[in-house]
C-alpha cells in the first residue's frame, strides 16, 4: 500500500507543486448580508471563480469541525442573533458554499465519511447512527485521510472529539494521526470530562490525561501549540474537532451546572449529559460565539507562524442543527435527512490559491474533502477502497466545471438523494417525496405527483448505490 500511495500523480497534482507563491488573502469589510435562503451573494461576495495559474508547495491542511452547529448558526449564514466574525473573516478571505452537507445526519457516521471518504455503510462501524459502546469502530487496517497523507510524508495528529470507536481497539494513533489530544466519546461534559457512561473521557494518545479547565480551552490550546510547531519541514494535517455547541449546554464558567450534572452523572442518571432539562437560544449562542472565538485563536496563532498563506483550512459542521439551532428556512434537525438534518455551513480558504470574497453553490458533502485534500497533498486513494467523494481540486484550483454526479445519503428509516436541484426524499412516513430545492428550499412543495419519471428516477438511483452498502443489522 505505501509504495503505490507514496507515489506523486502529476495529474492529481493538478499544478500544485512548484515554485512557492505567498499570495496574501484577500480581506474584505464587513460581513455580507445574507438572503434568508443563504445562497444569494452579498454584497461583498462574487460568484467563484478560480484563480487559474498559481503555484505553491503541498500545503498544510487545518480541518476544523463543529459538533452540531446549524447551517444558519453564523451570521455570514444569516443567524439574526449569533455574531460570528472570526469565522465570516474567514469566508471573507476564502470561499462560502451555500449548498454544503454534512455526509450523514449524527455524529460518528459523518466522521467515518471524512476519515475515510466514502459512504458511512462502506464499514460496520459506520452503521452505528451514532456510536454508543465499544461493540463498533473504525477498522485500524481500513486507509484514512489521515493514513494515506502520513505514507505521503505529512505529520498527522486529530485534537478534539474522535467519535469513531473506543479503546483497547480503536483509536486516531490506530487509524493513522501520529498524534491525539481529545475525547474518544459522542458527548462529554465540559469541566469534568465524564462521558456518556460516566467514564473519564480525556486523553493524550491512549492514556488518560487530567485537565479539568473547560474542554474547548483545552483543545484551543492544543490546536494553536500544533499548528505553531516547526514539524521538521513536513507539511501536516490537523483534524480539529471540537465538541462545541453539542449538549450539555454548558458554556465557559457555568461551573455550577457543570456540579449539578457531574451529580447526576454519579447518581446512576444516564441521560444526565442529554440536558433535556437544561439549556437556551442565550446559552446556546454563548457556545457558538466561544467556538468562533476559539477558531479565531488557532487561525492567529497560524498567522504567527508564517504558515498562513500556504495552509488549506476547511471549515465545516459534523451534522446539522439541534434543538437551540437556528436553522431557518430549512426543515428538520440533527438525525434527519431534511435539509436542516444535513445541510451545514462550509468554508475553504487557501491564500496561496483561492481569491477570497467568493461564494459557491456547487453542492458538496463531506467524502469529497477527502478526495480534494488527498488530490492537493499529491497523492491518491488506496486501490482496494475506491472513494465516494469526488475531488473538488478541478473546480477550485483550475477552473474546471464541476462533475455533475447524485449526493446520496441513507439512515435508519429515512433516505435521500440530490441530483441538481432536485431532492428525493422518504422520512419515517414511508412516503416518497420530491422537491426542487433551488425554489423551494424548505421541502414543503412536494412534487412527487406532477413529476412521477423524476421520482422514479431518482429512487431507482437512491436504490443502485443503497444495494452496494452493508445492510443495517437486524
Amino acid at each position: 500500500m505505501s509504495s503505490y500511495n507514496s507515489k506523486l500523480s502529476r495529474r492529481a497534482f493538478g499544478g500544485a507543486v512548484g515554485a512557492t507563491a505567498a499570495t496574501a488573502a484577500v480581506g474584505l469589510g464587513a460581513a455580507p448580508a445574507q438572503a434568508a435562503d443563504g445562497r444569494a451573494a452579498g454584497p461583498e461576495e462574487r460568484e467563484f471563480r478560480a484563480a487559474r495559474g498559481r503555484q505553491s508547495r503541498r500545503p498544510n491542511i487545518l480541518f476544523i469541525l463543529g459538533d452540531d452547529l446549524g447551517w444558519a448558526d453564523l451570521s455570514s449564514y444569516g443567524s439574526p442573533h449569533i455574531k460570528t466574525p472570526n469565522l465570516d473573516r474567514l469566508a471573507r478571505q476564502g470561499v462560502r458554499f451555500t449548498d454544503a452537507y454534512s455526509g450523514s445526519a449524527t455524529c460518528s457516521p459523518t466522521r467515518f465519511s471524512l476519515y475515510t471518504g466514502r459512504y458511512p455503510a462502506r464499514t460496520r462501524g459506520g452503521l452505528a447512527e451514532p456510536i454508543a459502546d465499544k461493540s463498533a469502530g473504525l477498522d485500524p487496517t481500513h486507509p484514512t485521510l489521515a493514513s494515506l497523507l502520513k505514507e505521503a510524508g505529512y505529520a498527522t495528529a486529530l485534537i478534539g472529539k474522535w467519535h469513531a470507536g473506543y479503546l483497547p481497539d480503536y483509536s486516531p494513533t490506530k487509524s493513522g494521526w501520529d498524534t491525539f489530544s481529545g475525547n474518544f466519546g459522542g458527548a462529554l461534559e465540559y469541566y469534568s470530562k465524564l462521558g456518556l457512561g460516566g467514564e473519564y473521557d480525556l486523553y493524550e494518545g491512549d492514556a488518560a490525561y487530567k485537565d479539568l479547565r473547560y474542554y474547548t480551552r483545552i483543545i484551543t490550546e492544543r490546536a494553536s501549540e500544533y499548528v505553531s510547531r516547526d514539524h521538521g519541514g513536513k507539511p501536516w494535517l490537523l483534524n480539529l474537532n471540537f465538541t462545541t455547541p453539542h449538549w450539555p449546554w454548558i458554556a465557559d464558567g457555568d461551573t455550577a451546572e457543570s456540579a449539578e450534572i457531574v451529580r447526576r452523572i454519579k447518581a446512576g442518571d444516564a441521560r444526565a449529559l442529554w440536558h433535556q432539562d437544561g439549556g437556551s437560544v442565550e446559552k446556546y449562542k454563548q457556545m457558538v460565539e466561544d467556538l468562533d472565538r476559539s477558531v479565531g485563536e488557532v487561525l492567529k496563532a497560524l498567522k504567527r507562524s508564517g504558515q498562513e498563506d500556504n495552509t488549506l483550512v476547511v471549515f465545516s459542521s459534523d451534522n446539522g442543527g439541534e434543538r437551540f439551532s437556528y436553522n431557518w428556512p430549512l426543515s428538520g434537525n440533527k438525525a434527519s435527512l431534511q435539509e436542516g438534518g444535513i445541510r451545514v455551513p462550509n468554508i475553504v480558504r487557501w491564500p496561496d490559491r483561492l481569491d477570497g470574497g467568493q461564494v459557491s453553490r456547487v453542492p458538496v458533502f463531506s467524502p469529497d474533502w477527502t478526495a480534494t485534500l488527498l488530490e492537493v497533498a499529491g497523492t491518491r486513494p488506496h486501490r482496494a477502497y475506491p472513494l465516494d467523494g469526488v475531488s473538488l481540486a478541478g473546480y477550485l484550483l483550475r477552473g474546471e466545471k464541476p462533475a455533475e454526479r447524485d449526493l446520496f445519503w441513507r439512515v435508519r428509516g429515512e433516505r435521500a438523494l440530490r441530483r441538481g436541484d432536485w431532492k428525493y426524499y422518504r422520512g419515517k412516513s414511508g412516503r416518497d417525496q420530491l422537491f426542487n430545492l433551488a425554489a423551494d428550499l424548505r421541502e414543503q412543495a412536494d412534487k412527487a405527483a406532477v413529476e412521477p419519471a423524476r421520482l422514479a428516477e431518482l429512487r431507482g438511483a437512491w436504490e443502485k448505490v443503497d444495494a452496494g452498502l452493508l445492510p443495517y443489522p437486524a
